[in-house]
């Protein structure tokens, strides 16, 4: 069953490569939707995909990009929507 999470990652995310690592554990999990930084520095993220991979990315968020620290992720979880193609980096 696909699931929709929408994430705000909070800590030193910003300027340390922190969304494009996202956006290739997603692609490569083949989850789909969009992640970017937010005025006040946190990076905001929408997963799309099978349960067990939006968790697994959300995971994997929080510790593969080594010049990051997150020091929290606050996960909204609802329904799929369909909305999302692929993943993208948005500005």
């Amino acid at each position: 069953m696909d699931i929709k999470a929408h994430v705000v990652f909070k800590g030193r995310v910003q300027g340390v490569f922190f969304r494009a690592t996202t956006k290739d554990v997603a692609q490569r999990e083949g989850v789909r939707g969009w992640v970017r930084n937010l005025p006040d520095g946190s990076v905001e993220a929408v997963f799309e995909g099978p349960e067990e991979r939006v968790h697994k990315v959300i995971g994997l968020c929080k510790t593969s990009c080594p010049m990051a620290r997150v020091d929290s992720a606050d996960v909204d979880m609802s329904k799929a929507t369909g909305a999302f193609k692929g993943f993208e980096v948005r500005h």
